[in-house]
């Protein structure tokens, strides 16, 4: 019995902020893969692994995490303004499912050094030494990112003393704004799409709960840990190893999802895994992060866990921080409150691996609150280049 060889696609390993993902030059694909559907869906799952129902994903790219399990397919931008086309696909691990539904925030600081080292974007846009100030156009959701990257002797420099937490070592910093990241017109409408900054929110067989629901960087649903019996200090293994507790955020997502009008009902939910995303806050407390690293009250403005592909994030999705510089920005929501109240252009919040500073600018427009932009850092690196190998 004759068998296919494997197809060799260009391909570049990329670590964007606490996240890696197998970027792609769209015109690199197959040419069945070019376009959106069924065939880009199935050879992205054979690159990563998927679906592995050992959930390892030992026979492609992946890494058996929300934060590994990516891919990224860029192209030359046609849009007034932009220098490059960023198409985010998060692959789920155990099912055979692609979800285009969101950005990825974290990947979005590779965005930039990728399109500018593999001539995305115009040479006359990139100085030798210096930053370049890379237009981007993210397609999943239709929004502007505007990434600053480094430029040393002619080569995006990759090495620095910028320091992330969550990510071991230190590397150059990509400063990244998220362009009206809430304005109207996203997917399930206004920034805050019930209408309010705070909501009651009933989920049948979890229990009631106040609730901040936003379309900030990606759609958002805020809860108090009070409420849900946490402290806002756990740790990966203090809910990950809880099947009832993921079952429970799980069916909060769905709910949340259909009072965010993001589907009409909640048998819908386990098509959209990438959004929305749950997460809790606290007020400041003493707690130790995951490396083993002290991180003290006075070190915070409050405290985030997010939950990502039905999972607690080991650090902070970007664009969840995306989301909570937003909240944090409006006074009343629940992450605002927990912050201390009051209006603010920034926050430093703590997650699992550390502390993020985030910033955002707000404000009001006729009684709606809008938000103009989102600032972060993060770092950027090639980790391999050359091709993947896929079986044909």
């Amino acid at each position: 019995m004759a068998h296919a060889p494997q197809i060799r696609i260009p391909a570049t390993y990329m670590r964007g902020g606490t996240s890696k993902g197998v970027f792609f030059k769209l015109t690199d694909l197959p040419q069945a893969a070019q376009a959106p559907g069924p065939a880009r869906d199935a050879l992205l799952l054979r690159v990563i692994g998927s679906p592995d129902p050992y959930g390892k994903q030992i026979d492609g790219m992946g890494a058996a995490t929300s934060s590994t399990s990516k891919t990224v397919i860029l192209s030359k931008s046609t849009r007034p303004g932009h220098d490059v086309d960023y198409l985010f696909g998060q692959v789920s691990i155990d099912q055979a499912f692609v979800d285009w539904s969101g950005n990825c925030g974290n990947l979005s600081a590779a965005v930039g050094p990728f399109a500018v080292a593999n001539g995305l974007v115009d040479a006359e846009r990139v100085p030798r030494d210096g930053v370049a100030v890379v237009r981007i156009w993210q397609a999943n959701i239709g929004k502007t990112i505007v990434a600053h990257v480094p430029m040393t002797a002619g080569e995006v420099q990759e090495t620095g003393d910028f320091e992330l937490d969550g990510v071991t070592f230190p590397a150059a910093e990509v400063r990244i704004e998220f362009l009206d990241p809430a304005e109207d017109g996203d997917e399930g409408g206004a920034m805050f799409p019930t209408g309010n900054l705070v909501d009651e929110f009933d989920v049948p067989g979890v229990g009631a709960f106040k609730a901040t629901f936003i379309n900030a960087g990606i759609p958002t649903i805020f809860l108090q840990a009070e409420a849900l019996g946490y402290t806002g200090t756990e740790l990966q293994d203090d809910i990950n190893g809880d099947a009832a507790a993921l079952a429970r955020f799980e069916t909060i997502r769905a709910h949340g999802a259909v009072r965010m009008g993001l589907i009409e009902s909640v048998d819908q939910a386990a098509g959209r895994q990438h959004t929305p995303k749950v997460a809790f806050v606290a007020a400041p407390a003493d707690y130790t992060a995951s490396s083993g690293k002290r991180i003290a009250a006075g070190d915070v403005d409050l405290l985030v866990r997010a939950l990502s592909m039905g999972k607690l994030h080991h650090a902070m999705m970007g664009t969840a921080s995306v989301a909570i510089a937003t909240a944090a920005a409006v006074p009343g929501t629940l992450v605002n409150l927990a912050a201390g109240g009051g209006e603010r252009d920034g926050v430093r919040f703590g997650h699992p691996s550390g502390t993020l500073r985030v910033g955002a600018q707000a404000r009001q427009v006729d009684g709606t609150w809008t938000v103009t932009k989102a600032i972060m850092s993060r770092s950027a690196r090639v980790l391999m280049e050359g091709w993947v190998r896929v079986p044909g």
